[in-house]
Parts: C-alpha cells; sequence; structure tokens
C-alpha cells in the first residue's frame, strides 16, 4: 500500500491535511479560510492528483469560516480531478459550500430543440398569436392604467411632480425646435420641387403654393413631427425608463409606494401632448417657407402671387386636420416609449430593444392612425 502524509500549515488558524492510500486522496480542512495565501496549501493536492488517484474526499475537520477563495481552490482541485476521471465525494463539507460547488459544476442546459424539425407553419402561426394576444392585453392594460392615472391627477390625487413635466416639456419642445424647422422646411422644398415638374408641363406652376400649402398643413407637417419625435423622443422615453428598470430604480419607486403611470409615465404624456400640436404649426409653416423658396427663386413666381395663392390653399379645416393628427402622435409616441420601457429586461441589451420596439411601433402607429383619420375626415367632408 502507497501511503503518502503531508500537512500544510500556512496560518495558525487553519490547517490543511492531504493523505494519499491506495489510489484515495483525502483531503482534511480545518480552521479558518478567508484569506487567499490560506488556500494555496491546498496546491500540494494537484501535486498528488498528478499520481492519478481514482477517489478524492474532501473532508471538514473544523472549518470554521470561509469565502471564495477556498471556493476557487477547491473548484481548482475537482476541475483537475474530473480530467483523470476521479471520483470527488465532497458530502462531508458545509452545505452551502456543497451548493456553491455543485453550482459551478452545473451543466449549462440549452432549450432542447424539436427533434423532428422546425415548426410546422400551424404551430408557428399559433405561437405568434398567442404572443399577439398577450402584448395586445398587456398594452390595453398600460393604457388603463394611463387613464386611470389621468382620473387622479385631474382630482388632485396623483403623485405627478410638476418639475417632471417642465423637465419633459423642455426636452420635447424648444430643444426638438430646430430639427423639426429644419426637416419640415426641407420637406416643403422637394414637395414644391415634385410639384413644379408636373405642373411646368402645363404652365400652372404657381399652383405649387397651393400644392405645399395643402399638403404640409393637412398631413405632412404632422407626420414629419410624428417621425422626428419618434426616433428623437419616444425612443429617450423607453431608453430613461429602460435604464431605470435595470437599475432597480423602478423597483424603487414601487416599494416607495408610487405609482409607476403617475410618477413616471403622466409627465411625458402631458409634455408630449402639449408639444405636438405647436411643433405641427411650426412644422407647416416651415415647410410653406420651403416650397416658396422654391417657387419664387426657381420658378421665378412673384412672391406677391406666391403668398396670394398659399392664403387661398389656406384653409381652417385643414390646418385643423393636421394639428388634430399631431395631437394623436404625441399621445401614440409618449405610450409607445413608456410602455416599451417599462416593459424592458434587466441587461443593456433590452434597453436597446426597448428603444428600437417603441420607435418602430410608434410609426407604424402612426400610419395606421393616420390612415383611419384620414377615412374618416373623408366620410364626414372635412
Amino acid at each position: 500500500m502507497n501511503k503518502h502524509k503531508a500537512n500544510n500549515t500556512t496560518d495558525k488558524n487553519a490547517s490543511v491535511s492531504l493523505e494519499y492510500a491506495g489510489k484515495k486522496l483525502r483531503v482534511l480542512l480545518s480552521g479558518n479560510f478567508v484569506r487567499y495565501d490560506v488556500c494555496k496549501a491546498l496546491n500540494g493536492a494537484n501535486d498528488i492528483i498528478k499520481k492519478k488517484p481514482t477517489e478524492i474526499v474532501f473532508q471538514n475537520d473544523g472549518i470554521s469560516e470561509w469565502d471564495s477563495s477556498l471556493l476557487l481552490a477547491l473548484f481548482q482541485i475537482m476541475k483537475t480531478a474530473k480530467n483523470i476521471g476521479a471520483n470527488c465525494d465532497i458530502s462531508d463539507l458545509p452545505e452551502n459550500l456543497q451548493n456553491m460547488l455543485n453550482l459551478a459544476f452545473a451543466v449549462n442546459r440549452k432549450p432542447v430543440h424539436n427533434s423532428d424539425g422546425e415548426e410546422s407553419i400551424l404551430e408557428k402561426t399559433g405561437r405568434k398569436t398567442i404572443e399577439f394576444i398577450n402584448k395586445s392585453v398587456g398594452v390595453i392594460l398600460f393604457i388603463g392604467d394611463i387613464f386611470k392615472s389621468a382620473g387622479r391627477f385631474f382630482v388632485g390625487q396623483s403623485v405627478t411632480r410638476g418639475s417632471d413635466f417642465f423637465a419633459a416639456l423642455q426636452e420635447c419642445g424648444p430643444k426638438a425646435l430646430g430639427i423639426v424647422m429644419l426637416i419640415s422646411f426641407l420637406v416643403g422644398l422637394i414637395l414644391a420641387f415634385v410639384g413644379a415638374i408636373q405642373l411646368k408641363d402645363f404652365g400652372a406652376q404657381i399652383y405649387v403654393a397651393s400644392l405645399v400649402t395643402i399638403g404640409m398643413c393637412r398631413i405632412m407637417g404632422a407626420i414629419m413631427v410624428g417621425i422626428i419625435m419618434a426616433g428623437r423622443t419616444g425612443s429617450a422615453y423607453a431608453a430613461t425608463i429602460g435604464t431605470m428598470q435595470v437599475n432597480e430604480e423602478i423597483d424603487a419607486l414601487r416599494t416607495m409606494g408610487l405609482s409607476i403611470t403617475d410618477f413616471l409615465v403622466l409627465p411625458r404624456i402631458f409634455a408630449l401632448i402639449l408639444a405636438m400640436p405647436i411643433l405641427t404649426m411650426v412644422a407647416d409653416f416651415a415647410g410653406m417657407l420651403g416650397g416658396a423658396s422654391v417657387g419664387v427663386f426657381m420658378l421665378n413666381i412673384p412672391y406677391q402671387e406666391y403668398i396670394n395663392y398659399s392664403l387661398k390653399a389656406f384653409k381652417l379645416n385643414n390646418f385643423l386636420v393636421g394639428v388634430f393628427h399631431g395631437v394623436c402622435f404625441g399621445i401614440i409616441i409618449a405610450i409607445c416609449g413608456c410602455y416599451q420601457g417599462v416593459k424592458c429586461g434587466r441587461n443593456a441589451d433590452s434597453v436597446g430593444l426597448a428603444t428600437t420596439k417603441s420607435v418602430v411601433s410608434a410609426i407604424v402607429a402612426m400610419i395606421v392612425a393616420t390612415g383611419i383619420i384620414t377615412v374618416i375626415c373623408q366620410e364626414l367632408g372635412i
């Protein structure tokens, strides 16, 4: 029988005894293992493992305290032992230490794929339908919470802060004015160019003024503002609230008994509802100015005539329809951004995904809303 004993003590409060006999290695641990240099005494076990024992037994000979240093040292020994096929017995170690070691060697269980191949069309359709229904229910419940929060606000029982509202209004109002004016000016300019190409064939360039005025006031101004604000403000809402979700700030607010819709969502919705009509009006006039620059300086239309035809085409119902689009778009953008932020996951990838979803869903919802409003206005003769 080959028997080997070693007693390695690196600290008066901790000791490691190694006993190797008959292809069996016993590791006796006692004392306080809360320092890395103490746990280095276990390195002697690696030298004995080179002799390829068939079994390694770890015994608790009075472990008083331990930290991750002991866990790391035992993990390295067990990893080396498993590579040579040796069996490791840790049943005598403290229970929490056993759990940590078992967790370290746990198999990474990946989702089981369908062995029969890909999902069938029927299975995929059913799964997508269920996901769509669940998401739709979630959005409806979220909108219901917003209505409840708005009701509390108007009766003076909400925890909505005025400072949050004005901060959100500053972000989606004055700070967005420059980009809205620039894009709307260029859109009006492009609209005048496109119209002029066809109207010149009939000698009717003067009607470029009517085309740009009606187009910008009725729909194009609101749509361009909506797209800009969905990419600028809606994504910011999703990113801000999503980051709060990652940092567990929303959990802290809930722990303090604060309503998330009152405290985070409602100020942002009110800010966009107020800012969007104003930005839409600014976009309308910026677009008309862009069309005028083409008509006057490139089509050689007298500016008096251009202004005259623009005023004739400017009708209050077209203007109000555009403003109404702006209000609807503001509600849609705020709801999409806040909803995706509240439903965000707990990592950085989730914040990016929530930001992307907020922009995409807001733009799609705005296009759908535009179609619905257009049909209603057509039926009502507006």
